[in-house]
């Protein structure tokens, strides 16, 4: 394609694409928080690729690693036999990730999506207790296959399954109730009383932040008390860490400040270093029951991911990337919390925490004006929640600070220009 047009996306591709409408245009370049169309045009990524991209666009060692690998045909497939780049991916996750951390996990290679981790740990849970309900959280999102839908909260998504999502019970995520320790006593007291008409779950499925469900936040304290829940019903806890994990939230595994430890990990998107499709599974060892085939997938061993995998880690042999992240998540704080006071007809409240932050606003349709005038201004952002309601920044995790302070000017600019339209502006 020589020309910036999307003739052929709208003759050829199906109805379903989603990002080309939101982004319409043609891209072609990328380099850390950038992005160029086939016009040069640039545009700061506050996106991430979905948070895929933690790290940025064509990292200069990732890529050095897999240049090299390339040109000593080093080998692409493997499905899950051994190979060199898994092994030495192994060794690295397990040296500066798990072991500092005190985590003993067995690392599973469930296929390349999030999705697959999703499912496979499932599979686990409802294998090693026998039993078969799941319960899930209110506004929760962890895929679009069928059992990953069964604990997914949102209306429309479900829909798109076309059959009964069963054996899964939603249960309210923190603060999803106005008294914030609601959700706790209502959980406990349909687990203790045998007259609920609940079947004791094989496990908790959650999110510490809910990406797509509005990033919503779950308190320490909260997760505290859900994995105390667990311990008590023998109830295995699962945490879906494949948005908010691998540093987004400021910390490797966004559930380490609470000081839990759940005892199925799910991992995708940024752990594939430089977007490559990768996903893992982590299970605790006496868990670690699958018989061997027994969940499998074709491109489970992408070799090319783990190249990338890899070298990312190397961010984490000491706390430098890690601090930033903190300092750099007060600074949007701060910037958001600020937006918020100077514009009071968005009527807008703060969402998320660490590189996941962003504004509801009760008034319909704000946060899409928001994010489509940002895109004409040269910014990259998506809205999230049940109904759009929620503009989303989602930078690298690696982006500067004048890469930082561009994106969030262009932001302030689009949502003064939005306030400004007659027919948003409310009193």
């Amino acid at each position: 394609m020589t020309q910036n047009n999307l003739n052929v996306f709208e003759e050829h591709e199906s109805e379903v694409r989603s990002y080309v409408r939101g982004f319409p245009t043609v891209f072609h370049k990328a380099k850390g928080y950038k992005m160029w169309d086939l016009d040069n045009k640039e545009y700061i990524d506050f996106f991430s690729g979905a948070g895929a991209l933690n790290y940025g666009h064509n990292d200069e060692n990732m890529k050095k690693k897999l240049l090299e690998y390339i040109q000593e045909d080093g080998i692409t497939h493997s499905l899950d036999m051994a190979s060199k780049a898994k092994g030495e991916f192994l060794e690295k996750f397990h040296e500066i990730i798990l072991k500092p951390r005190n985590l003993d996990y067995k690392v599973m290679f469930p296929g390349p999506t999030g999705a697959n981790s999703v499912e496979s740990a499932l599979k686990i849970a409802r294998k090693v207790t026998g039993r078969t309900n799941v319960v899930s959280f209110t506004k929760g999102f962890h895929g679009m296959t069928i059992g990953a839908l069964s604990v997914t909260g949102n209306a429309f998504k479900r829909a798109g399954a076309g059959v009964p999502l069963n054996n899964a019970t939603p249960m309210p995520y923190d603060n999803f109730m106005e008294d914030t320790d609601q959700s706790i006593k209502y959980i406990e007291r349909m687990l203790d009383d045998s007259g609920s008409g609940m079947d004791k779950p094989a496990a908790f499925i959650l999110e510490t932040v809910q990406g797509e469900g509005g990033l919503n936040v779950a308190r320490m304290e909260w997760l505290q008390e859900i994995e105390k829940i667990c311990r008590k019903h023998d109830i295995l806890l699962i945490v879906d860490d494949i948005q908010a994990g691998v540093g987004r939230t400021g910390t490797f595994f966004s559930f380490e400040p609470a000081g839990i430890t759940p005892d199925i990990v799910c991992l995708s998107k940024s752990i594939g270093g430089n977007g490559s499709p990768l996903a893992l599974t982590l299970i605790r060892p006496d868990y670690d029951r699958f018989a061997p085939g027994e969940h499998n997938g074709t491109f489970r061993g992408n070799n090319f991911a783990f190249v990338a995998a890899a070298e990312a880690l190397n961010y984490w042999k000491d706390d430098r990337l890690e601090k930033n992240v903190q300092d750099k998540s007060k600074r949007i704080q701060e910037f958001l919390d600020d937006l918020i006071e100077k514009h009071p007809n968005m009527k807008g409240t703060h969402r998320g925490r660490g590189f996941m932050q962003g504004i509801a606003s009760e008034v319909e349709g704000f946060s899409d004006r928001v994010t489509d005038r940002c895109f004409t201004h040269g910014l990259i952002m998506e809205t999230a929640g049940p109904s759009d309601e929620v503009f989303k920044l989602f930078p690298p995790i690696t982006i500067d600070d004048e890469g930082l302070e561009k994106g969030l000017a262009i932001i302030e600019k689009a949502v003064t220009e939005v306030v400004r339209e007659k027919d948003l502006v409310t009193t």
